[in-house]
C-alpha cells in the first residue's frame, strides 16, 4: 500500500483510504454490521491506514463501528469524522448564515459525541460536513474549531466541500485555519483541477477525494435495468434516465481498459490517484471482496500522460444529487 503526506499535517496516510459512509446502515440499504467489521479490518490488513466517517453516518453507527476496529487493532490507523450542520441541510444553503449550521456550542457538542462514539480521547481530523465560502466573514465557529485543536482532542481541521463546488473553498484553502478539504473528484467531475488543487499545493492543504466511483456510476454496474431497494438513496441518485446515461458514459470508457486499467472502478480510482494534489481517495467499501480489489489499486502505477488526456474527454457536468 503506497502512502502519501496528507498535506502539511505531517501525517502520512494510505493512498486508498476507507469510506465509511456505506456502512451506517441508513442511506445505503444492504450493509450488515458482521460484513463492515469484515471490510474494515480487512482494509487495515492490506495497509489502509485513513478511514473517514462523520457523526451524522446513520447517527454515529458509522463512526462505532469504526472506533471498534481501530481500538483492536496494533496498526495506526488515523482517523477523520465530520460535524454534521445543526440544520441538517445538506449541501449548505447560500444566504443561511453559519449560525444556523455550526454554532460553537454544536461544534463542541458534536465533537465530543464522535469521541464517545469512536472510544476515543482524540481525533486526527475532524471536519465540517458542509461548506460556504461567506462563513469565513462570520463569528463563532472558528474559535470553537480552534480551541478544539488547542486542547488536543482535535489534531486536525478540515471541511467537505458542496457537491460539484470547488471554487466555494478557494479562500477556506488560504486562510490558515484548515488542514485538508474533502472534495468530489473524479472522472466525471475534473473540476478541482482548475483552480482548488494548485491552491491546496501552495498552501500546503491535504486533499481527499470522495466519491471516486460517482456513487456506483463508475463501477460499471449501473444498467438501465437496475434497481435499488427501498430506502436506498440510489434510488434518487439515478431516477429518471440517469442510469441509461450513466451506462452509455460507462460503456465509453470502457473502450480505454487494458493493461493500464482492467475495470472500469480500477481505472476511477487511479485517475484520482494520478494527480499529485490528491493526499487520499475514499471510495465506500462495505464488502471485503470491494476492499481487496480497490486497496489493489495503491501500488505505485501512474497512468500514462496519454491516457489521463483521453479522460479528459469524458468530463461530464452535471449534479445527480439535485
Amino acid at each position: 500500500m503506497n502512502t502519501r503526506e496528507l498535506g502539511r499535517t505531517g501525517l502520512e496516510v494510505s493512498e486508498i483510504g476507507y469510506g465509511a459512509w456505506g456502512i451506517a446502515g441508513d442511506w445505503w440499504v444492504g450493509a450488515t454490521d458482521a460484513e463492515s467489521l469484515r471490510a474494515l479490518h480487512r482494509a487495515v490488513d492490506l495497509g489502509v491506514t485513513f478511514v473517514d466517517t462523520a457523526l451524522g453516518y446513520g447517527r454515529g453507527h458509522s463512526e462505532s463501528l469504526v472506533g471498534r476496529v481501530v481500538r483492536e487493532r496494533r496498526e495506526a490507523v488515523h482517523v477523520a469524522t465530520k460535524v454534521p450542520p445543526k440544520n441538517r441541510l445538506w449541501p449548505a444553503r447560500a444566504g443561511v448564515p453559519v449560525s444556523e449550521c455550526f454554532p460553537p456550542e454544536w461544534i463542541l457538542r458534536s465533537c465530543e459525541s464522535s469521541l464517545r462514539n469512536l472510544g476515543m480521547e482524540r481525533v486526527d481530523l475532524l471536519q465540517l460536513h458542509t461548506w460556504q465560502d461567506e462563513y469565513l466573514d462570520q463569528d463563532g465557529w472558528s474559535d470553537a474549531l480552534l480551541g478544539l485543536k488547542a486542547s488536543g482532542k482535535v489534531r486536525f481541521l478540515g471541511i467537505s466541500v458542496n457537491d460539484h463546488d470547488p471554487a466555494s473553498a478557494l479562500r477556506a484553502v488560504a486562510s490558515g485555519v484548515f488542514d485538508t478539504v474533502q472534495v468530489i473528484y473524479n472522472i466525471f467531475d475534473q473540476s478541482p483541477e482548475a483552480e482548488l488543487f494548485p491552491a491546496c499545493v501552495r498552501h500546503g492543504v491535504g486533499v481527499i477525494a470522495r466519491v471516486p466511483l460517482d456513487e456506483g456510476g463508475l463501477t460499471g454496474t449501473i444498467t438501465p435495468s437496475t434497481g435499488f431497494a427501498e430506502g436506498d438513496f440510489r434510488v434518487r441518485y439515478f431516477r429518471d434516465g440517469r442510469k441509461r446515461e450513466v451506462f452509455a458514459r460507462g460503456q465509453a470508457l470502457a473502450t480505454l481498459l487494458g493493461d493500464e486499467a482492467q475495470s472500469l472502478p480500477e481505472l476511477a480510482l487511479r485517475f484520482c490517484l494520478a494527480h499529485d494534489a490528491v493526499s487520499t481517495v475514499i471510495p465506500g467499501m462495505r464488502r471485503v471482496a470491494t476492499v481487496e480489489a480497490n486497496c489493489a489499486v495503491a501500488d505505485g502505477r501512474r497512468l500514462s500522460p496519454a491516457l489521463r488526456q483521453a479522460l479528459k474527454a469524458h468530463a461530464w457536468n452535471r449534479n445527480f444529487y439535485e
